[in-house]
């Protein structure tokens, strides 16, 4: 019962004041714009491209496909053929998605043992993909992971703009060149395995029986087209690789601007952290004012309360004494209207006696009256025979004497 006249005030828990918020708010909102401008920006450019052969999920069947991949949101864009212009498919995965080669040969023919990989995306979906050589499917992987740690970077940084971790800014320029560099390692592989694909097409170009006997010239003029869409396919893959490291570097100036920009953003927050934790220790001393006075109030409470329970503990007494004392008058008060019974039917006994000795008595002094009306009749009869005689006598004595 005690406990209900006191609140507990916890000082850690006490927010910090709104123009607190709203300034780290605004310091951490041209950066955060930044960054996200930033992974916007590159979502058309591509890292690394190439053939593999993807098998379907329905039919199990191994598709040739051109995979087009995106190292800042982490989709692998696939096309029918290289110069489809549009998207058949896409396979999207991140920081925590399983990318490994594949100890197995999904494909089946030998010519493919190592050249397996497996990615498993966070939409619990599994693709099977195959290079044309174990070390295209190699660059395949590495170029993958290398994509994984760029997305994890820019989500870090993402998150330490806003106010979820600390400021890692530094790192996205780190990891986007270390991309960049392993990406660039790979398309040699990616283009050596072109390379050799291309050479066993044209063996079975060569080899395939034709209708009439071929010349040097044809042979020549068929060397010469395969080489010059190789040429113009390797031009194509400079100037895109040209256009991802501009891009790149356009990247790496605005991740020095949005770090410069959190640094600035940081100090304001610390200014802004001093004032708060200036502003709790205020909070605290009121609070621990406020808790000594309701410690003061709960022990005069307490007080009160053990005088309330003694004078409770007294009337319970006086009551439990008075309850004994009405049990014990009704008790007597049943005693008593029993006895009222009894004298009561005693005083209709009595009263039936005194109804019929009344009546015995009116009866009674009916006869008395009788009789004494009769003795008065009596005696007058009496008294003139009385009279009669002394008339006798004394007429007699005048007449004799």
């Amino acid at each position: 019962m005690a406990s209900n006249g006191a609140s507990t005030v916890n000082p850690s828990s006490s927010s910090p004041p709104p123009f607190v918020e709203q300034g780290v708010r605004d310091a951490t909102e041209n950066s955060l714009e930044k960054i996200k401008r930033q992974l916007a920006s590159g979502s058309g450019r591509n890292l690394l491209q190439g053939p593999l052969l993807k098998r379907s999920e329905t039919l199990r069947k191994w598709n040739e496909r051109w995979v087009i991949l995106d190292p800042t949101t982490g989709k692998m864009e696939y096309k029918t053929r290289r110069n489809e212009p549009s998207i058949k498919g896409i396979i999207t995965f991140d920081e925590n998605s399983v990318i490994s080669m594949s100890p197995v040969n999904f494909h089946g023919l030998p010519k493919y043992d190592g050249c397996c990989f497996y990615i498993g995306t966070p939409q619990k979906k599994d693709y099977f993909l195959c290079a044309e050589t174990p070390g295209a499917a190699r660059a395949w992987v590495s170029t993958l992971h290398a994509t994984q740690l760029v997305l994890k970077a820019h989500k870090e940084a993402v998150n330490s703009l806003s106010g979820n971790g600390s400021a890692k800014l530094g790192t996205v320029a780190t990891v986007v060149a270390a991309a960049n560099s392993t990406a660039k390692e790979c398309s040699k592989e990616i283009e050596a395995a072109m390379q050799v694909s291309l050479r066993n097409v044209l063996g079975l170009v060569a080899n395939r029986p034709t209708d009439g006997p071929m010349d040097d010239f044809t042979v020549m003029k068929e060397t010469l087209r395969v080489k010059d869409e190789e040429l113009q396919n390797l031009a194509r893959d400079l100037r895109a690789r040209d256009s991802t490291i501009r891009e790149i570097a356009d990247k790496l100036s605005e991740t020095a601007e949005a770090a410069e920009s959190a640094a600035s953003a940081a100090h304001a927050m610390d200014e802004h952290r001093r004032i708060a934790c200036e502003e709790i220790e205020r909070l605290t001393k009121d609070s621990e004012k406020q808790r000594e006075a309701f410690v003061l109030k709960l022990r005069e409470s307490e007080e009160r309360l053990g005088f309330l329970s003694k004078e409770r503990d007294q009337l319970i007494k006086q009551r439990d004494s008075a309850m004994q004392e009405a049990h014990t008058w009704r008790n007597e008060l049943a005693k008593a209207r029993e006895r009222v019974v009894i004298l009561e039917a005693a005083v209709l006994r009595a009263e039936e006696k005194v109804r019929v000795a009344e009546t015995d008595a009116e009866a009674r002094i009916k006869e008395a009256e009788q009789k004494e009306a009769a003795a008065v009749k009596e005696k007058q009869d009496l008294l003139a025979y009385v009279n009669a005689l002394q008339a006798h006598l004394q007429r007699f004595d005048l007449l004799y004497f």
